[in-house]
């Protein structure tokens, strides 16, 4: 599978799972929600967990993305950034986060000010997954 195929598989869904490297080499998975926005998988996270943890020591990431049947997935292996911590209302991450969370939601958000008082609050960045590598099996017609 080539990255344009996986790509056309990823950009309509948005549920996954997100794998990074622990200190101790073993694999980190987690549930994630994404959206695929300007060539990169943007995943919504905090500045605490695990996985940004990892990403900050080792930047290789794979998401693993399935059908809704189960039986069709793809993985992307990249390299994976991550932007500021949101600080205060409006400013890049927040604006990020909120382009994230409406590809995700298909609508806005009722209430901008909340969501970014909430994003300062729960210290969220947005992490870009910029796949090199794609794998996987999509039964033909």
């Amino acid at each position: 599978m080539d990255l344009e195929q996986a790509i056309e598989y990823l950009a309509p869904r948005h549920a996954g799972v997100l794998l990074t490297i622990r200190g101790n080499g073993r694999p980190q998975a987690s549930n994630i929600s994404y959206a695929w926005l300007a060539g990169a998988a943007r995943i919504s996270v905090t500045d605490d967990r695990a996985k940004t943890r990892n990403v900050r020591r080792d930047p290789r990431v794979s998401m693993h993305v399935t059908s809704s049947d189960f039986w069709s997935y793809v993985v992307v292996d990249g390299t994976a950034e991550l932007s500021a911590v949101a600080a205060e209302p409006g400013d890049a991450a927040c604006l990020e986060l909120r382009r994230v969370y409406e590809a995700i939601r298909g609508e806005p958000h009722p209430d901008w000010d909340d969501y970014d008082a909430a994003m300062i609050r729960d210290r969220r960045l947005v992490l870009r997954l910029f796949p090199d590598h794609a794998y996987g099996f999509r039964p033909g017609p």
